[in-house]
């Protein structure tokens, strides 16, 4: 459960931190099959174009968070729309430049240090890749309950007007805080292809509803300015749970949806009469 939860946690740990300034990442399916094509294609399953490899798919990650957080900061395009389109433009690229194949027969695998580190890797028995997901958990908490930065993102989140009145550049934190996401979508991109040997199409779709869902059962707030990473980390371990159950149950693809789906709808509804009382 850790290791399936921990790619949840590597998307939600992005997703967390735009939504804590009042934004959301729709980009990210097609940013992790994105960097994930771009990981096997460059590395070519070999161990000496690893580090390369690694470089350029959390380049592609960054560059696409980059390009979000200018739209939304400078351009004052709506978060949803501009997260939306470019996850439509990373759709497109991908499966026009792949033809809507992947090579599995041209050595287009993860190299086989990271195959070997994501799948059978273990440190005092703990998996190799919990301990991955712990050290994004330590960044993440760090980051935001111990530097400047992340009194700023809170600030920011709670108020955005009197955080700029404050003297609390707003748009170099949410261009910093959608970039952030994209790298972190890249990582799980990175992640599962280490673990499953070889992207494919698609690969990141189930990770869009997920990763919400795992920010808003964690106790983030939709509205943003208030939440925890642990909280998250808590949503992710929940919600592979659920997942789990429902799978044992039985319950086909499209009703695991409707039940994401009503429970995002659901909190969202807690927040919102709460906004109102206030």
């Amino acid at each position: 459960m850790l290791v399936v939860a921990s790619f949840i946690g590597f998307v939600a740990a992005g997703q967390m931190l735009v939504v804590l300034v009042g934004g959301i990442d729709l980009s990210i399916p097609w940013v992790l099959n994105g960097a994930a094509i771009v990981l096997t294609t460059t590395g070519l399953g070999q161990t000496s174009r690893m580090p390369l490899a690694i470089a350029l798919a959390i380049g592609v990650g960054a560059a696409v968070g980059l390009v979000n957080g200018l739209g939304v900061a400078w351009l004052g395009v709506p978060a949803v729309v501009m997260t939306l389109g470019m996850n439509g433009v990373l759709q497109g690229l991908s499966l026009g430049l792949s033809q809507g194949l992947t090579c599995a027969s041209c050595g287009s695998y993860a190299p086989q240090p990271m195959r070997h580190l994501f799948t059978t890797g273990r440190v005092l028995g703990i998996p190799a890749e919990t301990l991955v997901w712990a050290g994004v958990a330590l960044f993440v908490t760090v980051l935001l309950t111990l530097t400047t930065f992340g009194r700023r993102v809170y600030a920011v989140g709670v108020n955005r007007r009197a955080a700029f009145l404050s003297g609390v550049g707003v748009r170099g934190v949410t261009v910093a805080l959608y970039t952030l996401s994209g790298v972190f979508a890249a990582v799980a991109g990175i992640a599962l292809v280490a673990y499953g040997g070889q992207p494919s199409l698609g690969l990141g779709d189930p990770y869009l509803f997920e990763s919400i869902a795992a920010v808003v059962v964690g106790g983030v707030s939709i509205l943003g300015g208030r939440g925890h990473y642990v909280g998250v980390v808590a949503g992710s371990l929940t919600l592979v749970a659920v997942i789990t159950f429902l799978q044992a149950q039985r319950v086909p693809e499209y009703g695991r949806s409707i039940i994401y789906g009503l429970v995002i709808l659901a909190i969202l509804f807690t927040y919102g009469r709460e906004k109102s009382h206030d």
